[in-house]
C-alpha cells in the first residue's frame, strides 16, 4: 500500500463489512480530514522544531593518575610483590556533546541527566549559530532527565510538549538532534512499541517509547516528534551491539518529561508519590492461581506499616486493577504513575482480593527512601559498603586520628574491586574532600553523577601506605 501517490494523495486502509475500502484523499483533503500532508509533513515539523533544538558540549574536569605501573591495581600482583609507588595526580579535561530542546522563552532547555552529569561546563549552541552558557537547573537519574538554562536573547524558539498517553503503534515520528556531532540531523521513523521497561538501571523510572528513527549516540536528549510538531518523546537509548543505530532507539514519554521538568524548574528537585506498596507483576501462572480472567494489573507483595497503602485497607495478596478509574496493566505502570501523582491527593483503588472486586481510597505521601533503602542505594553507586573507624582499630592499626571510612564489604564485580580496593583499606578523601566519617562518605557519594570516576585517596591495609586511585561510579 503507498502512502501518498504523485497526486499528493494520502491513502488509508478502512475496513468495512465484506472487505477493505480503499480512500484516497488529496492533500488538501487530508488536511481538513485533521490528516497531516505525509508528502511535506516531516519537512514542515523539520523546519519549525530545528530552531529550537540546540547542540550541547559539557567539559567535565577530572583528576585522573598517571600510572607507573601496568598492574599498580592488580590485588594478586600487590600480594606478591608489594605495593609499587603510586602515580602522580594529572588534571584533565573531557568533552562530551549530546541534544537539549528549549521548552519556554525563559531559555529552560529539557535534556538528559546523562548529557550534563559532573559538567563543569556546558555550552549550547542555537541552530542560528550562536553559542551561550548554560548552568544546571536540577537533575533527576531516576528518569535520566535534567533541565539547563541560558540568557536568552529576546523571542527565542521554542517547543511544546504533547500527549504520550495518545500515542498508536506505528504513528509516524521525527527525531532531531547531533549524531556524532553531525548538528541539526534530522530522521524520521515510527512508533515501534510503547511502555518499554527494563532497559536501563532496574530502580529508575521506566515508560520508554520505542521507535525505528535513527537515534545515535549525541541524540541524547533531542526531541521526538509527532507530525503535529508536538514533543512526545525525549530521545535517551539505544540498543545496539555495534554502538550505533540498528532501527532500536528509546525516548523518555513526553508527559513523564514535562512534569519532572516543570518539579525541576519550580523547585530544583523531583518529589514523588508513594503508597508503601511493594509490587510484582501478574504472571499468567499467578494470574489463574488468583481467580483473575487475564494476568493484567500489579500484585501487591508487601505493605508498608503505617503507610497510606495500609491506612486504605489494602492487603498483601490484592491485585491493584485500576488507579482512578484507569485500568492498570501492569506493577510497572502503577509504579510510575503512583510515582507522578502529587502528594496529598486522594486516589481512588480498584482491587481483586480472592476474586472479589473492591474498592479503597488512598492519600499519596511524599516518597523518603528508608534509612536501609538509601544505604544500599549509595553502597551500590561505587560497588562497597564502609564504617566508622572504632577505637579498637585504630589501635589496632596504631592510626593517630580515626578520620576516613573503613571498607567493610566490595562487590566483587563492581567498580571498587576493578580498582583494587580491598576489606580493610582506608578511604580519606573523595575528589580531595576530607572524609571524617560515614555521613561525609554518603554525602558526597549519593550526588556523584553516574559514568564519571572519581578520585579516592586510600591507605593500604596490607602495607599501611597511602595514595590515589580512581573509581568508576555506577
Amino acid at each position: 500500500m503507498a502512502w501518498f501517490n504523485r497526486k499528493k494523495a494520502w491513502t488509508a486502509l478502512l475496513l468495512i463489512p465484506g472487505g477493505l475500502l480503499g480512500l484516497s484523499l488529496t492533500g488538501a483533503e487530508a488536511q481538513k480530514a485533521n490528516f497531516p500532508d505525509l508528502t511535506t509533513a516531516i519537512a514542515e515539523v523539520a523546519q519549525k522544531a530545528m530552531p529550537a533544538v540546540v547542540h550541547i558540549e559539557v567539559t567535565q574536569r577530572v583528576q585522573v593518575p598517571s600510572p607507573v605501573f601496568p598492574f599498580e591495581g592488580d590485588p594478586f600482583f600487590r600480594f606478591f610483590f608489594g605495593t609499587p609507588p603510586r602515580p602522580r595526580i594529572d588534571p584533565r579535561e573531557v568533552r562530551g556533546i549530546g541534544t537539549g530542546m528549549i521548552i519556554d522563552p525563559e531559555g529552560h532547555i529539557v535534556t538528559n541527566n546523562h548529557v550534563v552529569a559532573g559538567a563543569a561546563k556546558i555550552q549550547v549552541k542555537m541552530g542560528s549559530g550562536e553559542a551561550f552558557e548554560a548552568k544546571i537547573v536540577g537533575a533527576d537519574p531516576k528518569t535520566d532527565l535534567a533541565v539547563i538554562k541560558f540568557q536568552p536573547p529576546k523571542n527565542i524558539p521554542y517547543l511544546k510538549f504533547g500527549d504520550s498517553d495518545k500515542l498508536r503503534v506505528g504513528e509516524w515520528v521525527v527525531a532531531i538532534g547531533n549524531p556524532r556531532g553531525l548538528e541539526q540531523t534530522v530522521t524520521a521513523g515510527i512508533i515501534s512499541a510503547k511502555h518499554r521497561a527494563g532497559i536501563l538501571d532496574p530502580s529508575s523510572y521506566q515508560d520508554f517509547i520505542q521507535t525505528d528513527a535513527a537515534i545515535n549516540p549525541g541524540n541524547s536528549g533531542g526531541p521526538l516528534l509527532s507530525l503535529w510538531g508536538e514533543v512526545i518523546g525525549v530521545n535517551a537509548a539505544i540498543v545496539s551491539e555495534s554502538g550505533g543505530f540498528e532501527g532500536i532507539g528509546f525516548a523518555i514519554p513526553s508527559n513523564m518529561a514535562a512534569a519532572v521538568a516543570e518539579s525541576l524548574i519550580k523547585t530544583g528537585k523531583v518529589t514523588r508519590g508513594w503508597l508503601g506498596l511493594s509490587l510484582q507483576e501478574v504472571t499468567p501462572s499467578l494470574a489463574r492461581s488468583l481467580n483473575l480472567k487475564i494476568p493484567k494489573g500489579a500484585l501487591v507483595s508487601d505493605v508498608t506499616k503505617g503507610g497510606p497503602a495500609e491506612k486504605a485497607g489494602i492487603r498483601r495478596g490484592d491485585v491493584i486493577v485500576s488507579l482512578d478509574g484507569v485500568a492498570v496493566e501492569n506493577a510497572n505502570e502503577l509504579r510510575n504513575r503512583l510515582a507522578g501523582t502529587r502528594p496529598g491527593k486522594r486516589v481512588d483503588i480498584g482491587l481483586v482480593r480472592k476474586g472479589e472486586t473492591l474498592n479503597a481510597q488512598a492519600v499519596v505521601e511524599a516518597y523518603l527512601p528508608s534509612a536501609r533503602a538509601a544505604a544500599l542505594e549509595i553502597e551500590g553507586r561505587l560497588g562497597m559498603e564502609v564504617k566508622e573507624i572504632s577505637v579498637l582499630e585504630a589501635r589496632k592499626r596504631r592510626l593517630s586520628f580515626r578520620d576516613g571510612v573503613l571498607v567493610a564489604r566490595v562487590d566483587p564485580q563492581g567498580p571498587a574491586a576493578r580498582a583494587g580496593l580491598e576489606v580493610g583499606d582506608i578511604i580519606y578523601q573523595i575528589n580531595q574532600q576530607p572524609l571524617r566519617g560515614p555521613k561525609d562518605y554518603q554525602r558526597i557519594v549519593e550526588n556523584l553523577p553516574p559514568g564519571q570516576e572519581v578520585l579516592l585517596l586510600v591507605r593500604d591495609w596490607r602495607t599501611g601506605e597511602t595514595g590515589y586511585l580512581t573509581v568508576g561510579v555506577q
